[in-house]
């Protein structure tokens, strides 16, 4: 199964989660405050992120969740967007690492 992945930089972290919290109907399934937050839906993986890389509301990179990826992997298309390729764990274990207090479980 493939899930559209997209990540996406933002300034207003907190007002960021209640915004999309409420677009998705629903809370995201980790968060590390004031960094990071993801939310899984059934066709999609959406991440925002405190990224001062990256100007607010751009996109940070794209990809798929897919059950079949054995490792994480990472491409740049002909536009120079960056996609990834992770299961579910490589995300979780990649969360974990970078924000251990979220203790992060896929699901």
């Amino acid at each position: 199964m493939k899930k559209l992945h997209l990540a996406i930089s933002t300034n207003k972290i907190e007002e960021t989660i209640k915004d999309y919290g409420l677009r998705f109907a629903m809370e995201p399934c980790a968060y590390a405050i004031g960094e990071y937050a993801l939310w899984r839906t059934k066709s999609l993986n959406v991440s925002i992120r405190q990224d001062a890389s990256c100007a607010p509301g751009s996109l940070r990179h794209l990809g798929w969740e897919d059950s079949s990826a054995t490792e994480f992997s990472k491409e740049v298309d002909v536009n120079g967007i960056v996609w990834e390729r992770f299961a579910a764990q490589h995300q979780a274990d990649e969360i974990n690492e970078n924000w251990p207090e979220t203790n992060y479980h896929q699901k």
